[in-house]
């Protein structure tokens, strides 16, 4: 992920704290996979002003630590509105590390099941360490029950059509100018966001605000929402660009809906890599989200654990094995002409393949998006007037 320096510093102890930012998962999953704690804050309760931008509509800030309480010491210097961010939330802070406490009696937690056991299969290490903590949260008086959200795949069609085609924007003039001056998987990630139409992300954006509609209930009825994090780390050599495009992930549901979302480690595999639990919230209740993971950490063993030190290897365990889907041919050249084309975009040879590879898989994200709407239906996007006075 794009903090992946900050956790791995934290984890190493150079540092007590670091910043991270989070469009699809990037600081939780940094933050499982390194064995610190990681919150993706409400949506706009960070400032992102000089932020790179990734997203305008799904990028947060925020902190890595080894505990949750730093955590919560750090947001509470980090929170707080801020009119250069127009996203910015002007809403009342309160004291989060006050807010910690063991005390979890009358709590519930919605526990999204589906994400990791039909959505995306977890590996077995992570399903136990997550059913784990989950039964360390019962002990705490936690009243616990299984509940369902919209499958990963739906909201990852969401993310990738809003999420994508922004990142393309926020990069089109040096694309145009100097598109080989990128690295690969950046290009690989972004050129063949040009297939996407102005529909499909209007499409997108009022899909988001349904999703987000849809989670009030489950708030009302649930505190916090408990699901598997990610882990063990799995080797990079076989890392493919054209994954990105293929496959859901279990953190993107909580950009899309733009509540809290907390990382911390909730255990560690048979080879010494760390798993990680995420613990999620409603809007602006990021207190509750921290108390929850603080709790947590004060029943288990982890936070006495440091990675291995630097020259002793530890062995990485494989990436779980998938069924291999069917092969997909690539995007008849004509058609993946005619979208760079009306880009404005000089590619070579092989950036123009990564946008005929991916191609498909971009045109299946965009028939699954544009249905299912009444024409009535208000896109997340919509403006209003900053408050005044």
């Amino acid at each position: 992920g794009s903090s992946s320096g900050s956790a791995a510093a934290v984890a190493a102890g150079f540092v007590l704290g670091a910043l991270g930012s989070d469009t699809g998962g990037s600081i939780r999953g940094p933050a499982c996979l390194s064995g610190v704690a990681g919150l993706k804050p409400t949506y706009g309760l960070v400032s992102r002003a000089g932020v790179m931008p990734n997203s305008f509509s799904l990028d947060h800030c925020g902190p890595l630590a080894w505990t949750v309480e730093d955590c919560a010491l750090m947001l509470q210097v980090l929170a707080g509105y801020d009119p250069a961010d127009p996203a910015g939330a002007d809403h009342a802070l309160p004291d989060y590390r006050a807010a910690l406490s063991t005390d979890l009696r009358g709590l519930r937690a919605g526990v999204v099941r589906h994400f990791w056991e039909e959505d995306l299969p977890a590996n077995e290490e992570l399903r136990r360490a997550t059913d784990a903590a989950i039964e360390v949260l019962e002990g705490y008086g936690v009243r616990v029950e299984d509940c369902r959200m919209r499958t990963l795949q739906e909201y990852r069609d969401v993310k990738m059509v809003i999420g994508e085609s922004e990142l393309f924007s926020v990069h089109h003039r040096g694309l145009l100018e100097r598109a080989q001056e990128f690295g690969a998987d950046f290009l690989g990630r972004t050129l063949p966001a040009c297939l996407f139409q102005a529909v499909d992300y209007v499409q997108a954006q009022r899909e988001r605000r349904r999703m987000i509609a849809e989670m009030a209930p489950l708030h009302e009825r649930y505190d916090v929402l408990v699901t598997a994090g990610l882990g063990p780390a799995p080797l990079l050599a076989p890392h493919q660009t054209l994954e990105f495009w293929k496959k859901p992930n279990i953190t993107t549901p909580f950009n899309v809906t733009g509540g809290p979302a907390l990382a911390l480690c909730c255990g560690f595999s048979a080879s010494g890599l760390p798993l990680g639990v995420q613990i999620a919230g409603r809007p602006f209740d990021d207190a509750t989200v921290l108390k929850v993971g603080y709790a947590y950490e004060q029943a288990a063993p982890w936070r006495a654990q440091r990675p291995a030190p630097s020259g002793q290897a530890v062995d990485a365990a494989p990436a779980p094995v998938s069924p291999a889907p069917p092969a997909v041919e690539p995007l008849p050249r004509q058609i993946a002409a005619e979208a760079v084309r009306r880009a404005g975009l000089k590619l070579g040879e092989q950036q123009f393949a990564q946008v005929c590879e991916a191609g498909p898989y971009v045109l299946e994200i965009a028939r699954r998006i544009r249905g299912g709407l009444d024409r009535r239906d208000e896109p997340a996007s919509v403006f209003v007037f900053p408050r005044s006075g």
